[in-house]
């Protein structure tokens, strides 16, 4: 058996090159995975257009030390294909999806469960290497088994629904209640169906690009909004009343929140699930009188099973957001450079086997 593999790797903003490298060993508390098939997320398109973000390339990563060119790719499933020293309840064969952040066991956020909030935040397929290749090895605690009855396909994608679920647990979103989702990208589109399974009984979509609006309604939105239109917050209110109780904002940019926080109704809750590429300004007071609440979030914490079950049950039908699937030498021209400059693709996979 050959000891090199094929790996989509990033070396600077718009140089991603699928070339060989060496299979990686497992470590004491480590797994290998055999990857099926990955997706290719928001942040690694970042990493293309923009990079580096949280790719450390001035100075290592203090958990793993990496540093520099980095196979990347978080989203992905496959199946264990070795186990290393010291790993429990887990064995050769088990199929596998896997949650990419790292944990830094010296912070105290580890200690109440919120994993998320540790420091440094990293993530496999940025902080160390990922998923688009063959084979990626991975910290045991990161790996959760999936039922026999989900395909690698569904797999793939219950990193990023972990995202929009997390998301909606954090808004408190009720049975009954209204959501303005800004942005309907990958992560938006996964929040309505998030929102929808939580018991929501309007969800209002808005985005630049009317075939993603579309994409929209087909997986379950009541409304959708052109988002170059003028008074959107009154549409709303016009839909919902006294405008919507949760807005989750998946775009990320001042537009998007100042007309969210202005659909709110009085006494509503904000979330802030996109990376925000600059600062934004807001109206504090209004805020206050209104007794608005704005919530950041990052990734997700504690949520993987649920997550899995919800895809599994059917109630969150992820597959219907994949746009496309490629192979892996082909994911630079089909794969980000599609994802930059076509509107219609929402979630591209890559079968890695097939490569």
């Amino acid at each position: 058996m050959t000891n090199t593999m094929k790996a989509a790797r990033w070396y600077a903003a718009k140089d991603i090159r699928v070339e060989t490298t060496d299979i990686p060993s497992t470590k004491v508390g480590q797994v290998k995975i055999a990857v099926q098939f990955a997706g290719i997320c928001g942040s690694d398109l970042h990493e293309y257009v923009h990079g580096p973000q949280l790719i450390p390339v001035d100075k290592p990563y203090p958990l793993n030390g990496h540093q520099g060119v980095t196979t990347l790719g978080h989203e992905f499933s496959g199946i264990i294909e070795e186990v290393g020293e010291g790993v429990v309840n887990l064995k050769v064969g088990d199929r596998v999806v896997v949650e990419p952040i790292f944990k830094n066991f010296e912070s105290p956020f580890i200690i109440n469960g919120k994993y998320n909030l540790s420091e440094p935040l990293g993530f496999v397929g940025l902080s160390g290497n990922g998923g688009f290749a063959p084979y990626v090895v991975v910290e045991d605690y990161m790996v959760h088994k999936i039922p026999d009855t989900m395909s690698f396909e569904k797999g793939a994608l219950v990193e990023p629904a972990a995202v929009a679920v997390y998301a909606v647990l954090q808004s408190g979103l009720q049975i009954g209640q209204t959501v303005l989702v800004s942005g309907a990208g990958p992560i938006g589109l996964l929040c309505v169906q998030a929102a929808l399974a939580a018991g929501a009984t309007t969800v209002i979509v808005t985005d630049i690009a009317e075939k993603r609006l579309e994409k929209a309604i087909s997986i379950g939105a009541t409304h959708v909004i052109n988002a170059k239109e003028e008074g959107i917050p009154q549409k709303i209110k016009a839909i919902t009343g006294l405008g919507v109780d949760v807005f989750l904002d998946c775009a990320g940019v001042q537009a998007s929140y100042s007309t969210g926080i202005e659909s709110l109704k009085n006494g509503g809750t904000a979330v802030l699930v996109a990376l925000f590429g600059k600062p934004v300004n807001t109206n504090a007071l209004d805020q206050v009188l209104r007794e608005i609440t704005v919530k950041g979030i990052i990734a997700y914490r504690n949520i993987f099973p649920q997550v899995i079950a919800l895809i599994d049950s059917g109630r969150m039908p992820v597959e219907k957001l994949v746009t496309r699937k490629i192979v892996l030498d082909d994911i630079v021209p089909q794969g980000f450079e599609a994802l930059v400059n076509d509107p219609t693709e929402v979630k591209i996979l890559i079968d890695i086997k097939a490569g």
